[in-house]
């Protein structure tokens, strides 16, 4: 049974910079799978804004392009997020996603019907 465990998260200051990391274990065939960051503010709707794909294929959402770097270790056991130049507005719980999407990408990898395999979260809080 494939996990998805997020760390990094906390408190920081407008401009400042967090790394955060996911966790990927029960995984056997690590290349078939694809992977994203969504996050979700307080009564918004859960949304991505970076995904990589089974081939490496990386695409971000206008809103962190630029400021957020999505990578993964070559073992494809840890999802990075490096994020800087933060903003109040990037205040939200943030969350991996994963999903075996075989030898290809995931064209709605935004959305999060598209994912099945969730980890727990974890909060960001930008203060102005």
């Amino acid at each position: 049974q494939v996990h998805l465990v997020e760390s990094g998260g906390g408190s920081v200051q407008a401009g400042g910079s967090l790394r955060l990391s996911c966790a990927v274990s029960g995984v056997k065939e690590p290349h078939m799978y694809c992977f994203a960051w969504f996050r979700q503010a307080p009564g918004q709707e859960r949304e991505g804004f970076a995904a990589v794909g089974s081939e490496g294929r990386i695409t971000y959402d206008d809103s962190v392009k630029g400021r957020f770097t999505i990578s993964q270790d070559d073992a494809k056991k840890t999802l990075h997020l490096q994020m800087n130049t933060l903003k109040p507005e990037d205040t939200a719980m943030y969350y991996c996603a994963a999903e075996r999407c075989g030898p290809a990408r995931i064209l709605t990898w935004y959305d999060p019907i598209s994912y099945r395999i969730w980890g727990q979260g974890t909060q960001v809080t930008v203060s102005s």
